[in-house]
Formats: structure tokens, C-alpha cells, sequence
């Protein structure tokens, strides 16, 4: 019965490390290709990282700097370049309102026929400004999503190949064990002997 219970308790581990390699496997699959998407995406806008001298604030030198000068290739180098110089120039320009906020501003001094219409233009392409700084910090924050995605599974693919390795060890040892639990219970009846029968 203990060897019965051994076997198909290792034969279950031996199967489950099987499974865990395959989706090892299959999370480093995903996690290259991720990473190699989103560097050749990137790399398509051909978008160079501030130089050192462009940094005005102390928050954009810690973000920044160690990027500075370098073609965006990855996603940590995109969210930086969207939160810590996109941003604050839209902020600046702006005066720190939102798009929506601009935008509001716009369509209602554009209806009024007694509006500044300098302002009106001025509003206008500040909306437009917006739009687009919205827009191109959108698509990097979508890159730095997915490539912390491929992050993500590069490790949940490590996970998996450690578990797989701790399962197989596991499951070929409790084979072994099975085996010697047998050949114990197997040696009182060989090393038995026949008492013989007095009349």
C-alpha cells in the first residue's frame, strides 16, 4: 500500500514538473517576444532621449539623466520620457490644466462671436499641442506597459523551471523511496525460514 501511494504521489509531481516547464517554456517565449516588439516598435520613431542639458528640474535629472543622449528602446526609457519631460512641458505650456480643461475653454470662447479672437487661436493651438503630447504619451506608456509584461513573465518563467526542477527531484526521489520501501517488505518473506511441523 506505502509503495502504491509513493508511486502515484511521484508520478503526480513528475507530471506537474512537465507541465511547469512547458509553461516555463512558453512565459520566455512571451516574455522575448514582448521585449522584442516593443524595442522594434520603439526604435521605428527613432525618438532620441533629452541630452543632459536640456534637464531643468531635479525630478527630470533623477528620471532622465541616465538615459540622456540614448535612441528609446525600451518601455523604462519611455515612461520616463513621458511623465518626466512630455508632461512637464505640457504642464508648463498649460499652466498645468488639462486637455479637457483647454479643450472646454476653446469651444466655448469659439462660439462667443465677441471673443478675443487671438486668444481663440492661441487656445486653439494649445489644444492641439495637448492633443498631441497626449497622444505620443499615451502610445509610450502602452510600451512601457507591455514591457513590463515581458518582465513579468521572464520571472514567472524562472518560477516555473525552479519549480519543475524542485518537482522532478522530488518525484524521482519518491520513486526511489517507493523501491526501498518494496524491497523492505520483501525482506522478512526471503529471509524466512520453514519451521518444520513435529508429530
Amino acid at each position: 500500500m506505502r509503495k502504491t501511494l509513493d508511486t502515484l504521489i511521484s508520478w503526480t509531481g513528475l507530471v506537474m514538473a512537465a507541465v511547469l516547464v512547458a509553461a516555463g517554456g512558453l512565459l520566455m517565449y512571451a516574455s522575448s517576444f514582448v521585449a522584442n516588439n516593443v524595442q522594434e516598435q520603439l526604435s521605428q520613431q527613432n525618438i532620441t532621449m533629452p541630452a543632459a542639458a536640456a534637464l531643468e528640474t531635479q525630478a527630470q535629472k533623477d528620471a532622465l539623466l541616465q538615459y540622456a543622449g540614448q535612441k528609446m528602446t525600451t518601455g523604462d526609457q519611455a515612461k520616463a520620457f513621458a511623465d518626466h519631460y512630455i508632461l512637464v512641458h505640457m504642464n508648463a505650456a498649460s499652466n498645468n490644466r488639462t486637455y479637457e480643461e483647454v479643450s472646454g475653454e476653446f469651444l466655448t470662447m469659439s462660439k462667443d462671436p465677441n471673443a478675443d479672437q487671438a486668444k481663440v487661436a492661441e487656445l486653439g493651438q494649445l489644444r492641439q499641442t495637448l492633443f498631441m503630447g497626449n497622444t505620443l504619451r499615451g502610445l509610450l506608456l502602452n510600451a512601457y506597459a507591455f514591457g513590463t509584461m515581458g518582465v513579468i513573465a521572464f520571472y514567472a518563467a524562472i518560477g516555473a523551471f525552479v519549480g519543475a526542477a524542485v518537482l522532478l527531484a522530488l518525484g524521482l526521489l519518491g520513486l526511489r523511496h517507493a523501491r526501498t520501501a518494496e524491497d523492505a517488505a520483501l525482506a522478512p518473506v526471503v529471509g524466512a525460514r520453514t519451521i518444520p511441523q513435529t508429530a
